[in-house]
């Protein structure tokens, strides 16, 4: 394969267990950027903030072929970042100035293609990839997937409010001028779930690609499962941001009604976020304080441990484009209990884990219960859905296998190009 020269963008993209490290996109941007590197030399434009944690990642471990380039923005636009929504704004504006930085670097170095790879949500533009004049791919990503309408009453009022909010903004990017002369242009683009494909105009469907923003290392792979414990505690474990939306008040409840006919039972939910008083609270009302754990947030390579050391994963997100914490438990070979929805929908199927069908919260509380109920009353089953999960985590989402694929997605845009 011929070296090319590649220009990306990934606004997030810090090494795991780095100071600036935040989750899910970073480490997408992350590896996605070593698994160019291994074919390609690859120049990257991110954050300024995260230049001290990549270039002291770099000095330990060189990464021939990879380089950065460090766009900085306005700082009295920051404090978009603490408003819901504003993150996007920012980002926006933010990509002006990556314009900038990708127009003066590819008179320098004439690159062969621009890839789009974080902060690719199917709704939002990207400068350099409709107006530089070179080859663009963009994505992975995701934005389309919804809170099922059966379950949305499980948010507050102001949450079904900024739900309406959200896709009433979707549907004004996705008519700026630059988000669509970008779509038009690019000769590949890789969403995360079906909702996003679904979203495309069928114009562009024909150039798409289903490719995960999530994905797995040998080490992840690696880690053996802990022995169950003397007392045969069940230890039911559910991660991620604590907002709404990852529908943590449902796992209690679920869980409520499941230790209370099995109580040598215990749930862990790592993490931290605005939701913490109002779920320390749930816990409370339910008489669950010796029984469910909030830790706060830990970092990943405890996150992994500890996934390791439990039954399963109770993850009921009720509008999740990824799940990362999907595919890692996946790779620490335990079942995954979720709704079928967004990315969890498409990472899990009936060899690996319970995906259930979006109901009325109630009875999806009741679900969530007897599926917890059957796997701590079948070993068997949970043992060998967890085993698929691995095996399905290291065919499909190892990042080599994902660089294997994105080299394929690559060749038919050189080839269209050397074709022209």
């Amino acid at each position: 394969m011929t070296r090319r020269r590649i220009l990306a963008s990934a606004f997030t993209c810090s090494p795991p267990g780095s100071a600036g490290f935040t989750g899910g996109e970073d480490i997408l941007g992350w590896n996605l950027l070593i698994q160019i590197a291994k074919n390609h030399d690859v120049w990257a434009l991110t954050q300024e903030e995260d230049r001290g944690s990549i270039e002291d990642a770099i000095a330990t471990q060189p990464i021939p072929g990879l380089h950065f380039e460090f766009v900085s923005f306005p700082g009295w636009l920051k404090p978009l970042l603490k408003f819901q929504g504003g993150h996007q704004i920012y980002y926006y504006f933010w990509q002006m100035n990556v314009y900038l930085a990708a127009r003066r670097l590819h008179r320098e170095l004439n690159f062969d293609l621009f890839h789009h790879i974080t902060y690719a949500n199917d709704w939002m533009a990207s400068f350099v990839g409709a107006l530089l004049p070179i080859p663009y791919v963009r994505g992975p990503g995701g934005g389309a997937h919804r809170a099922p309408k059966e379950i949305e009453q499980e948010y507050a009022l102001s949450g079904r409010l900024w739900e309406k909010v959200r896709r009433v903004g979707q549907w004004i990017f996705r008519h700026d001028p630059i988000f669509i002369k970008g779509q038009s242009k690019a000769g590949a683009i890789m969403v995360c779930n079906k909702d996003s494909m679904a979203q495309l105009p069928k114009k562009w469907t024909q150039k798409a690609h289903f490719f995960p923003v999530s994905g797995v290392s040998t080490e992840d792979l690696s880690l053996q499962a802990s022995p169950r414990s003397e007392d045969g505690v069940f230890d039911v474990l559910s991660a991620g941001s604590l907002i709404r939306v990852k529908g943590f008040g449902l796992a209690i409840r679920a869980f409520k009604l499941f230790s209370d006919k099995y109580p040598n039972s215990k749930l862990t939910i790592a993490g931290s976020g605005p939701e913490e008083h109002r779920l320390r609270a749930l816990i409370s009302e339910s008489g669950l304080e010796d029984k469910v754990n909030l830790p706060g947030a830990i970092p990943r390579d405890a996150l992994m441990s500890k996934m390791a050391s439990s039954d399963v994963l109770l993850f009921p997100s009720m509008r999740d484009g990824g799940g990362t914490v999907v595919i890692e438990a996946m790779a620490a070979a335990k079942p995954v209990v979720c709704l079928d929805i967004g990315g969890p929908g498409l990472h899990i199927d009936d060899e690996c884990g319970i995906k259930l069908k979006p109901a009325s919260p109630a009875e999806t509380v009741q679900n969530l219960a007897d599926a917890l109920e059957r796997l701590y009353l079948d070993e068997g089953l949970r043992l060998r859905l967890g085993k698929a999960a691995r095996e399905r985590a290291e065919q499909e989402y190892h990042w080599d296998k994902l660089g294997e694929r994105l080299m394929a997605v690559y060749q038919p845009v050189f080839q269209k190009e050397s074709d022209n």
